[in-house]
């Protein structure tokens, strides 16, 4: 569903990532896991077409990104891009924007008033329908901007880090009990980053590690395990990817602890 090939990405003249590649199957959830300013949202947002690459391409469902203005626009009828900090148009209500995505998507009335429904009360929101988005704490602008990427329908989902942004407990229960509903299925395909390792190991099929601009390894938590020989839980196996020079530090501050 999703083929990226070669991808390499520059801010000005330094390089975010470099030559990745990358294939997502229909129907799989994969986390794109990895340190602070590796590049996760700027492969997502390439991915997605907000961003063209330097060198390298994306493929979506065979459509090359960017080959011609159809492939294009029927790309975008495919993909639901949720970047952390989404542009909200503050002026309108929470059922007012989720009406306006929805039919974007070509969603149905009949269907898009009742998922409407089901969502606001999902998160909390249903209370807050009618009143404007500006008038919406942190927490629920996270949370209308998450119902917008579900009342869509899209085919293939692109969250930049969904779990953050001041979600409340029950707001990540529902989250992640979607995402769970969402793997589950074969006909959502869906790229998601997240540093959370409990959440990831409850909802993704496969982990994307991106370690200074490059794909240093995508497999399941089982095979990633087997290629560190790590023994413990997903934080273990993402420690040797991801933060060897931090668990050395740790072992020589400790060192020079007193016991």
């Amino acid at each position: 569903m999703i083929k990226v090939v070669g991808l390499t990405q520059h801010y000005g003249v330094r390089p975010v990532l470099r030559n990745i590649n990358l294939d997502i199957h229909a129907g799989e959830v994969v986390a794109l896991m990895g340190p602070n300013g590796m590049g996760k949202s700027t492969l997502l947002a390439s991915i997605a077409g907000a961003l063209a690459p330097q060198k390298g391409y994306v493929e979506i469902d065979g459509l090359r990104r960017r080959s011609s203005e159809e492939a294009e626009l029927a790309i975008r009828r495919k993909v639901f891009y949720l970047p952390d900090h989404p542009w909200l148009p503050v002026q309108k209500t929470g059922r007012e924007f989720l009406l306006a995505v929805g039919r974007l998507y070509s969603v149905e009335y009949d269907r898009l008033f009742d998922h409407i429904d089901r969502l606001l009360a999902l998160f909390d929101l249903d209370e807050h329908g009618d009143a404007p988005i500006s008038s919406y704490s942190t927490g629920q602008q996270k949370k209308i901007s998450i119902c917008s990427a579900l009342v869509s329908d899209a085919p293939v989902l692109l969250l930049d880090e969904p779990f953050s942004g001041g979600l409340d407990p029950a707001a990540l229960l529902a989250l992640k009990r979607v995402m769970q509903r969402l793997a589950e299925r074969n006909d959502i395909t869906v790229l998601m980053t997240t540093p959370v390792p409990e959440i990831v190991q409850e909802i993704a099929e496969r982990i994307a590690i991106l370690r200074d601009g490059e794909l240093v390894a995508c497999d399941t938590i089982d095979g990633l395990r087997t290629m560190t020989s790590a023994t413990g839980g997903l934080e273990d196996i993402l420690a040797h990817f991801m933060h060897a020079d931090t668990l050395a530090n740790i072992d020589r501050y400790l060192e020079r602890q007193p016991k």
